[in-house]
């Protein structure tokens, strides 16, 4: 399986959170599936982190790296293709980075891990709890 890792699920991974169920954590896990993290979970991090809603141990821009790297999961860029299905998406969600990760996942076809269960809305293969 290919697993594209919303936001919160991957600082919950980074943290050890017990949020994680047990089987998403498997997934992630299993040597077989490809975990990915979209640049614009770390660039959501950032922001957030620049507007005092998130704390890390660390500067973001030096640690999520790190620890993206630590976990075994794979960099995803933006990509210029990524935006078309970006334009088609229904307007059903109004975050801009939840938006271009369900345009990554569509392109790339990744099955996005999500505790978002608005995003069941979208024709995405998702992985989500709630």
């Amino acid at each position: 399986m290919r697993l594209l890792l919303d936001t919160h699920v991957f600082l919950w991974l980074i943290s050890g959170s017990p949020e994680i169920p047990p089987t998403v954590l498997s997934a992630v896990r299993d040597p077989g599936n490809q975990v990915f993290l979209s640049v614009a979970s770390v660039w959501e991090a950032i922001v957030k982190f620049q507007l005092g809603k998130l704390s890390l141990p660390e500067p973001p821009e030096t640690y999520l790296p790190a620890q993206r790297e630590r976990h075994q999961v794979t960099s995803l860029a933006i990509e210029e293709a990524d935006l078309s299905h970006l334009s088609v998406l229904p307007p059903i969600h109004r975050d801009p980075f939840d938006r271009i990760l369900i345009a990554q996942a569509l392109r790339s076809n990744l099955v996005f891990v999500t505790v978002d269960a608005r995003i069941r809305a979208y024709p995405v293969t998702l992985m989500v709890w709630s």
